[in-house]
Parts: C-alpha cells; structure tokens; sequence
C-alpha cells in the first residue's frame, strides 16, 4: 500500500511553527489501518480524506475524535493546491456535519460547526 501523506503548519506561512496536522486523500476505509497511520504520525490529528465522498476523519494518536480546525484547515490547503486546483470551495462531510473551506484573496475561510455545551 502507498499513500501520500502531506505535513501542514496551519496557522502559519512560517515553517516549523502553527499547528502540525497530517493529511491524507485516499480510498482507505479500515478504521484500525487509519489509527495505526495516525500513531505512526504522531502529530496531535491527522486527517483523513475519502477521495470519492470527501467524507473527513480525524484521528489522534490514540482515539479517533469528531473534529479537529487545524485539521480541516490544513486539508482544505492540501485540496485547493493539490488535490483540485480549479476549485474555490470544497465541502467535507464529518462526523459533526459539512465542514465548508472557501479559498479567498487572503486564505482559507472554513465554517465550524458550533459546540454546545452540556453539563
């Protein structure tokens, strides 16, 4: 199995700053496989990509969460430069919703859902 995995400072222009995220655009779909990579990564998420539905996940070393910013953000530059450059907008569904980046004049302005807090 080969994969292409893209290391991305978000928040940042600056190298070795911001916060690290992995991202991967692919076919994979074992829960474990996408675990094991992230432990291997050892960065605080990496994402991953379905190809074919732009569904996203996020995955720490150690568990899987719902969502993750810097992630999304990181990802949304990973499609815009790399993955499909015609584009403007791309939508990635995740476990908390469509998660919306749009490439602007000055970034990447991507919509979060919002947290509601519980007790």
């Amino acid at each position: 199995m080969k994969y292409d995995i893209y290391y991305i400072d978000a928040f940042t222009d600056k190298l070795f700053s911001g916060n690290p995220a992995a991202v991967i655009f692919s076919d994979i779909s074992d829960s474990s496989l996408m675990q094991n990579i992230a432990a291997e990564n050892n960065l605080s998420e990496t994402a991953f990509i379905d190809i074919n539905s732009n569904e996203i996940r996020f995955f720490t070393p150690e568990i899987e969460v719902d969502l993750c910013g810097h992630a999304t953000l990181a990802s949304a530059f990973i499609y815009f430069n790399f993955i499909n450059t015609e584009k403007n907008e791309v939508t990635f569904r995740s476990k908390r919703g469509s998660l919306v980046a749009l490439k602007a004049a000055t970034g990447i302005q991507i919509s979060l859902p919002r947290d509601i807090y519980r007790k």
